[in-house]
């Protein structure tokens, strides 16, 4: 029951986290994966990019009915995150967990500071 429970509830959380905020993946789910389940950082970024792929779909349908999808920013700015998506899969596959762990904190740390900063 744990096994299904816990990722469950990642799941919802990072669903809300994802409708309200564009964030889930990498945000929420990467250090739940890790953190609750007991996952490598390797295999936590790998389980929240399959899990984002029907997230994002379901995702776009519903901004796109409500008209907030802007087409002329997503092509080129899917070309340029599918080209070097793939290429950052074969430097993840390079990286011990504790590097990739620690990149990862500081892309974090980095983020946040300059959200709080960020006047609105």
């Amino acid at each position: 029951m744990k096994l299904i429970l816990i990722p469950f509830l990642i799941g919802i959380f990072a669903g809300v986290m994802a409708g309200l905020c564009g964030v889930g993946g990498g945000i929420v789910m990467v250090p739940a994966f890790t953190f609750f389940l007991g996952m490598e950082q390797k295999a936590a970024v790998a389980t929240s990019m399959a899990v984002i792929a029907p997230t994002a779909i379901l995702s776009i349908g519903r901004f796109s009915q409500a008209g907030l999808v802007q087409w002329n920013i997503f092509l080129p700015t899917a070309i340029g995150a599918l080209i070097t998506a793939w290429l950052a899969t074969g430097w993840l596959r390079k990286l011990s967990n504790e590097q990739l762990t620690k990149i990862f904190a500081v892309m974090m740390i980095l983020i946040g500071i300059t959200m709080l900063c960020k006047k609105a």
